[in-house]
């Protein structure tokens, strides 16, 4: 799972230099599935999984994860674009998510995703033998609701190992010591999906994207961790 794991923050780092202005989700898509095979053994862990079209999820502002990637939807100055990316390597899947700015945004977007990166960071450290799903949610839903923002609560992290999508459900609310202990050696998928406005989401009609109900920006946030007995290990980040 590393070796996936590092693959995928490879992907990541490389779609990072590619986001512009006037690229469009369809061709940011088709970078990262060829960059993802360029590494022998590598596969895009969401093409066709559960019939979803693309091979990583882009959301665009106010779209909050599973947008279909499409060669008609062209980034903008100004933008925010998150970037959900699963690997598939040697038999085992990793999971993580970011979230871009194209060219200049404002100050208050900037702030929605130094905050959900800050609450990431704050869940991770929370991965620990011992503690529960529910401290980890704890912390993330702390950072998010003092800066004055909302996080999502129908889309929750998750297991991921031998299946992209595993037990337990990780949500990013909570309180301590609620919900599933975690043990040495299991591996979680922590992302925090925090709103400008209210929490409230809907699908819409593709079945697949979700937006906020009141349309204000969003950011997404993810990372493949393991709790190990030295603590949390980061599998997605370089």
């Amino acid at each position: 799972m590393a070796a996936g794991g590092r693959i995928l923050a490879l992907t990541h780092a490389h779609l990072r230099t590619v986001v512009r202005a006037g690229i469009s989700t369809g061709e940011l898509d088709r970078i990262a599935e060829e960059f993802i095979r360029s590494h022998d053994g590598a596969t895009p862990a969401f093409k066709g999984l559960y019939g979803f079209p693309g091979a990583i999820c882009i959301s665009v502002n106010d779209e909050i994860v599973h947008g279909i990637p499409s060669p008609k939807r062209v980034l903008a100055e100004g933008d925010i674009v998150k970037l959900d990316v699963g690997v598939q390597y040697q038999g085992l899947f990793t999971d993580a998510a970011i979230t871009v700015p194209v060219g200049t945004i404002d100050a208050t977007t900037q702030r929605l995703i130094d905050v959900t990166e800050r609450a990431l960071d704050a869940g991770i450290a929370q991965a620990m033998p011992g503690n529960y799903v529910g401290d980890i949610g704890h912390a993330v839903q702390t950072v998010v609701e003092r800066a004055g923002f909302s996080v999502v609560r129908e889309l929750v992290g998750h297991g991921v190992g031998h299946l992209p999508h595993e037990d337990p459900q990780v949500p990013n609310h909570g309180k301590p010591r609620r919900g599933t202990r975690l043990q040495t050696g299991l591996t979680i998928a922590i992302e925090p999906m925090v709103n400008v406005g209210g929490p409230v989401t809907r699908t819409l009609s593709d079945k697949w994207t979700v937006v906020t109900l009141d349309g204000t920006r969003s950011a997404h946030v993810e990372h493949t961790v393991a709790v190990t007995d030295d603590g949390p290990k980061v599998l997605t980040r370089l």
